[in-house]
């Protein structure tokens, strides 16, 4: 399996991310012509520093002229506190916000794990000042640059085709950090309550390591929180920090590669090819069916394996829906929680079951339009089954504007032609 882990042993800001999705091998460009599109007056500046003896990709998000910052430099300095002051006069809601990103030219995956990332912002926001997700004022964090950093990151980890996105427990920093509402405590509250069931620590450096926007997408795009997985590393990637701390090298590390063993949905296979999952089902039969592919969406890019609906007749004969959710262990609260906050269920029935799974590994065919990964399941010895990547058929119909069904039939025939060649 294709995956990517996160080193994050001094936390995670979305500027961090970037610099290390871009020292990875994902273009600049593609996220500059991502800003561009979003009109929110933003740029980017990329620039190669050194933390503490490490060589790393710095991303800086100008708006109105004025670079990104620590919080605490933010507020401290009045000139740059007071021209962000009136760039961010009227503020935005989480509806504005999604408003720009569903206009965005970027997938529609993309769009959906960006406005996951704010959503999530939302409903901490929202319930650590005890208001609605829509009476949420963003400052910092709906700011240009957080937009910038939250959509570039939903593009960019798509862009690395990786199956899985796996992180070490977050390194929050500690003290206090100044903001809109005065000296708050490390981790900030609307930041303890993004990383509410990630494991976290505090370390000797006492600053804001993780930002609310840094935990709103590790919460949303890393599927697991874990040692590093055995793997064999390809690429290697470091996103600078703003402060260089002495001994300390303020960098997230980012590395791609293929897992020695096979895991699926981050349990590890044993040698019969089983693992254990948790299966989560609801009865629903008062909820419009467009929630229900909305939260579909939310519980796959949350880390479910599958989601899927199932008609039945309930009491009193009204028609419903039976949601169920196949899931990792480790993650059934997190998939817990979307299901109660999402839908009108009063309950939700749990059960652990083994499956059997074919080993699966990738090879690539370049096709005319581009590379496709062809996910390929062997049994007894033997391939027997393979599929195109949907993903990465997906997105070179929509960039070469050709119809999907003949960028997969076309990747399909090339790895048949390859294997009986």
């Amino acid at each position: 399996m294709r995956i990517a882990y996160l080193d994050c042993f001094s936390g995670i800001s979305g500027d961090m991310f970037l610099g290390a999705l871009v020292d990875v091998g994902v273009p600049f460009e593609l996220f500059e012509n991502t800003v561009a599109a979003l009109h929110v007056g933003a740029a980017l500046k990329r620039s190669r520093v050194n933390r503490s003896g490490i060589a790393a990709t710095k991303i800086d998000v100008v708006v109105d002229g004025i670079k990104d910052m620590p919080r605490e430099e933010f507020w401290s300095d009045e000139k740059t506190h007071n021209a962000m002051a009136r760039q961010q006069s009227h503020g935005r809601h989480l509806s504005s916000i999604v408003k720009i990103i569903a206009a965005a030219p970027i997938t529609d995956s993309a769009k959906h794990k960006a406005i996951t990332i704010f959503t999530a912002l939302g409903e901490a926001e929202a319930k650590i000042h005890n208001t609605d997700i829509e009476k949420v004022h963003f400052h910092e964090v709906g700011a240009a640059d957080a937009i910038v950093d939250i959509v570039c990151a939903a593009v960019g980890a798509e862009r690395l085709q990786v199956e899985q996105i796996v992180a070490s427990p977050l390194n929050v920093g500690g003290g206090t950090v100044k903001c809109s509402h005065g000296d708050l405590p490390i981790p900030a509250p609307a930041t303890l309550e993004l990383l509410r069931g990630i494991p976290i620590y505090s370390g000797e450096v006492q600053k804001e390591l993780v930002t609310p926007t840094g935990a709103a997408i590790a919460r949303t795009l890393v599927s697991e929180f874990a040692p590093r997985p055995a793997m064999t590393t390809e690429k290697i990637g470091y996103g600078a920090g703003h402060r260089d701390f002495a001994g300390h090298p303020n960098v997230v590390r980012l590395a791609v590669g293929e897992t020695a063993e096979l895991r699926i949905g981050g349990n590890s296979l044993d040698a019969s090819g089983t693992d254990e999952v948790v299966i989560l089902e609801s009865n629903l039969d008062d909820l419009n069916p467009q929630v229900i592919g909305y939260v579909a969406d939310r519980l796959l890019s949350a880390g479910a394996l599958d989601v899927f609906t199932t008609a039945v007749q309930m009491k009193k004969s009204r028609p419903g829906t039976v949601l169920s959710v196949l899931a990792p262990p480790s993650l059934e609260a997190r998939l817990r929680d979307i299901v109660f906050s999402e839908t009108s269920t009063l309950g939700i029935r749990t059960r652990r079951e083994h499956r059997h799974v074919l080993a699966r590994r990738h090879v690539t065919v370049r096709t005319a339009w581009g590379d496709v990964r062809v996910k390929i399941g062997s049994f007894n010895g033997g391939d027997s089954n393979a599929a195109p990547e949907y993903e990465d058929c997906r997105r070179i119909a929509a960039e070469q504007r050709v119809p999907l069904k003949n960028v997969m039939e076309e990747a399909l025939r090339l790895y048949l032609d390859e294997k009986n060649g």
